[in-house]
């Protein structure tokens, strides 16, 4: 089982470039678009409180993560990992899954990005038409700036890890300069008042926000499917894990109490809050600059979520789960450009059609799946595979994976039923391509003996 992976692609990824793409991937939407939206509808104030509960459950399941792919490092994240554990059947569900939450993630990223491009042109007195910026169910024909986006990003990935990491990293920096401009201009005008009633919808609002934005911090599969690109990546992957939470919770929890402080929470239920705060205290200048800093930023966000869903299905496909065409590699660019390209055209369909809140309940539902099932992996891989190498082993014996079992368990109870049925109806095509083709290619016996 993908006994040459680490031969098919150069290790050209450091420590700063992984946790470029971890802050990449976690820092995003969640905080330029979600915080405001989930203080308006389900948390107010106490927005602050669900990323806070999310991180508490990210935290534990980074611990995981970091066994996992420190012990196995592999670009099929918890696809290899289910398949080692768990044999080929449910590997194969775990990487389906994977590929419909990055797919709907990027198209959520995407979608909520067009706010942020719509208000920065709207700065600059230039209005496109509302039919070529809003999906269907508001009013328009398709979102078509966010399907460029993600064409021109999936264009750039297929340069390669070694030239498109460099506009990662810039795309990054640019991201924590201006959330750092926001925070430094807005401090003065906040207003104590505004966290009254600071927890409007009460405690299960609280969760509900949690469960919402929890997708936020799915950076954490982003870099496990760097591992094959990663160099020393028993040292740098870990640190990568620990260093993005830990800076990406901070500033979170800093713009959820300075975007709630600032301006009322029940006016935030836009996509692009962070300039509509500083537009309602009379700051053009930067929010003009925020808005087109999101507009940079967030696209590394998409960045890094085309790039770990290509390896998903590069993986599944050296896996023969999926047909073999999509694993070629690029001779020049040492990059996965069909695998790419599917990913980026799927994220740009539903990106284009679909509203940001439903894209995102539905990556939260599959994301919460991936992640309860990463941590019971390891709890199976120790009993299974005792003698494994394990360069990083959470500590706390099994407290910590079943603690992160269980935390899942009760955030996926909070999604609604219609994001539940759409990943069962995914789950149910899934199967449905296992049975036709998976099933039919894959060596079964050559999983079976696979050594560590």
């Amino acid at each position: 089982m993908e006994k040459n992976d680490i031969k098919t692609s150069q290790k050209s990824l450091g420590l700063f470039d992984l946790i470029g793409i971890g802050i990449g991937a976690i820092i995003g939407t969640g905080i330029l678009v979600l915080t405001g939206i989930v203080a308006a509808q389900d948390a107010g104030p106490a927005v602050v409180l669900s990323f806070i509960i999310a991180a508490l459950a990210s935290g534990l399941i980074g611990l995981c993560y970091a066994e996992l792919t420190t012990s196995l490092p592999n670009s099929g994240s918890a696809f290899y990992y289910t398949w080692v554990s768990l044999g080929s059947f449910f590997a194969f569900l775990a990487g389906w899954t994977l590929i419909g939450v990055y797919v709907t993630t990027t198209a959520t990223v995407a979608n909520g990005w067009t706010g942020y491009f719509g208000s920065f042109l709207s700065e600059l007195h230039i209005n496109l038409p509302h039919n070529l910026m809003a999906t269907p169910d508001s009013g328009g024909l398709m979102n078509l700036p966010a399907v460029i986006m993600v064409l021109l990003i999936s264009f750039i990935l297929t340069r390669g890890t070694s030239e498109s990491k460099l506009v990662n990293n810039t795309l990054v920096a640019v991201k924590l300069v201006i959330i750092m401009l926001f925070l430094i201009v807005s401090v003065r005008d906040i207003n104590v008042a505004n966290f009254h009633p600071f927890m409007p919808y009460g405690i299960s609002g609280v969760f509900t926000g949690a469960s919402t934005v929890f997708f936020s911090f799915l950076g954490f599969d982003a870099l496990a499917t760097s591992a094959e690109d990663a160099k020393n990546v028993n040292r740098n992957l870990p640190l990568a894990i620990v260093i993005s939470l830990s800076v990406s919770t901070l500033l979170y929890v800093l713009v959820g109490i300075f975007m709630t402080g600032v301006l009322h929470y029940k006016k935030l239920d836009v996509s692009e809050a962070m300039s509509t705060v500083l537009l309602s205290e009379g700051h053009v200048l930067v929010a003009q600059i925020v808005s087109f800093g999101a507009v940079l930023g967030i696209m590394a966000v998409v960045f890094a979520f085309i790039y770990a869903g290509s390896n998903i299905i590069k993986s599944m496909s050296r896996s023969q789960f999926l047909p073999a065409g999509l694993s070629k590699i690029n001779q020049k660019t040492y990059s996965p450009n069909r695998a790419i390209w599917l990913v980026g055209i799927l994220s740009a369909v539903l990106a284009g059609e679909f509203n940001l809140h439903y894209l995102a309940l539905i990556s939260n539902v599959g994301s919460l799946v991936v992640f309860l099932v990463i941590s019971g992996i390891v709890i199976i891989m120790r009993k299974r595979y005792p003698l494994l190498k394990r360069p990083f082993l959470v500590p706390g014996g099994a407290v910590v994976p079943t603690l992160s079992v269980l935390i899942c368990a009760f955030l996926l109870f909070n999604i609604s039923v219609d994001a539940w049925l759409t990943y069962l109806a995914w789950l149910v095509i899934g199967v449905i391509v296992y049975l036709l083709y998976g099933r039919n290619h894959l060596d079964v016996e050559e999983s079976q003996n696979q050594k560590f």
